[in-house]
């Protein structure tokens, strides 16, 4: 996937931004939603071309060609799937040259129908995602001028699969309930590592997926907050932040979760890691004008008057901006939606004569996720699990 680093530096940034406003339990998607700010601000004029500009990190004159190299760049990994739509009504005229900078297939038509209107936008969502998400976020009043929305859909099966088992863990909000858990073992060991962060110690997991697609698990000091943690993760990937890898790390409790020991055996084995966590499937819907700070839409969201010459000379302001996301982690891969909605308005005793290292790591309370491509680092999707998927129920008699 061939994009610029400044384009991922600042996805990837606004991904850290977005996990510092979070709490509990969430999953969302900044690069599901720079796209869109992209193409509103080469449409945009004074505070709200500014305050976009802000938001996105890049200069708005150059954030459209930044947008369609970004997409151009996803739809070629495979697993990932991303699109952009544009729906507006008959009687608004888009400039030429705006509309020309969107996919050649990407303009649609709203009627003014409101349920006609939707069921064209959901089904767009349905197909653009596989399914994962089967509803567009978007509220369409009489005033909705123009719809703009972005889906993408990332799948990756891991290389090396988890099992199922138990969760048995200390922390007690997970300990009410029987969980699914996730444990598998290897002897590579570099996938673990821990950093010094700002923030504090925080223990990275590379679970890699086929096609280039992982996922990071990320385990924070308690007491650390999503924000800190997330933020420590994408400053890892930018190499902000040092990680000591496992084959490096000593003896002892090295770091949050991961624990480094000799073990007698009762044959020789080389170094293993030895990894434990929990399946999730996190859901979230987000309204982006709570947050219109974040996003660079204080000044757009006053529909008293119009914001974006560069896209009609009809007065245009953002009435609504809408994401809702998906994320599922489970033993054999990994999956994940976004779909973000713009509206415009007017996770016996044997002989051990053998010795031989351990690292265990266990992802056993709230911990951050990115999910990301491996080559170019970009951030697809990020979230934080509070609340694991069950464990099912087995008859007495029956092994996991």
């Amino acid at each position: 996937m061939g994009v610029a680093t400044a384009t991922v530096r600042a996805v990837n940034g606004l991904t850290a931004r977005w996990a510092g406003a979070s709490e509990g339990g969430t999953v969302f998607s900044a690069a599901g939603v720079w796209p869109l700010l992209a193409h509103l601000a080469d449409g945009a004029e004074g505070a709200a071309r500014a305050e976009l500009s802000e938001a996105l990190g890049l200069l708005a004159g150059q954030a459209a060609a930044a947008a369609r190299e970004l997409l151009a760049a996803m739809g070629t990994v495979r697993g990932l799937d991303t699109a952009l739509g544009l729906w507006t009504k008959r009687t608004l005229e888009l400039r030429q040259e705006w509309e020309a900078g969107l996919p050649a297939d990407a303009h649609g038509v709203l009627t003014g129908d409101p349920v006609a209107d939707h069921g064209a936008l959901d089904a767009w969502a349905v197909k653009r995602t596989g399914g994962l998400i089967d509803r567009m976020p978007v509220k369409l009043t009489e005033d909705t001028q123009m719809v703009l929305a972005s889906a993408l859909a990332m799948r990756t099966r891991w290389l090396s699969p988890f099992h199922e088992v138990e969760l048995h863990t200390a922390y007690e909000p997970w300990a009410t309930r029987p969980r699914l858990g996730l444990r598998r073992s290897s002897t590579v060991l570099d996938r673990v590592g821990v950093a010094e962060t700002p923030g504090g110690y925080v223990t990275e997991l590379k679970v890699l997926g086929n096609d280039a697609l992982d996922v990071h698990l990320l385990l924070g000091e308690e007491g650390m907050q999503p924000g800190q943690v997330l933020g420590a993760g994408v400053d890892l990937l930018a190499g902000r932040c040092a990680v000591v890898p496992g084959p490096r790390l000593p003896f002892g409790n090295v770091g949050p979760g991961l624990r480094v020991e000799r073990v007698r055996r009762t044959r020789p084995r080389p170094p293993s890691l030895e990894v434990t966590t929990v399946a999730y499937d996190v859901n979230a819907s987000h309204d982006l004008l709570q947050l219109h700070r974040l996003f660079g839409l204080t000044a757009a969201r006053d529909t008293s008057r119009g914001h974006f010459p560069g896209i009609s000379g009809f007065p245009l302001g953002i009435g609504s901006a809408e994401q809702t996301t998906m994320a599922k982690f489970g033993a054999l891969g990994f999956e994940a939606a976004a779909v973000t909605t713009f509206g415009a308005v007017g996770a016996g005793i044997p002989d051990l004569r053998y010795v031989s290292t351990r690292i265990s790591a266990a992802f056993d309370r709230p911990f951050g996720f990115l999910a990301l491509h491996r080559h170019t680092r970009l951030v697809l999707t990020a979230g934080w699990v509070t609340d694991p998927l069950p464990a099912p129920e087995y008859d007495e008699d029956e092994e996991w």
